[in-house]
């Protein structure tokens, strides 16, 4: 798609962040941004997951939120830690 003269010269007159707005508006970048953070918090969550497959909890599949299984990880650490400083 070719752009009218016009619109080049109005492109040069927005203020970066202007057009940073402008080009974020696109479906396409929405679609990018999205397909990004999906990939992003999908990573996050395998984290999540894989810490949690390293706790010892009762029962065993007792499902955690985050923060308890981030206290949770914190609470093992520290008794694994007294251990060896025994």
């Amino acid at each position: 798609m070719k752009q009218h003269p016009e619109a080049h010269f109005e492109n040069q007159r927005l203020s970066k962040a202007e057009r940073r707005k402008q080009r974020r508006a696109t479906p396409k970048y929405r679609n990018l941004h999205a397909s990004r953070e999906r990939i992003r918090v999908e990573s996050f969550n395998n984290a999540f997951a894989e810490l949690r497959s390293l706790l010892p909890t009762l029962p065993t599949d007792k499902k955690l939120s985050k923060i308890e299984i981030l206290r949770t990880s914190i609470a093992y650490i520290s008794f694994l830690d007294e251990l060896l400083t025994m």
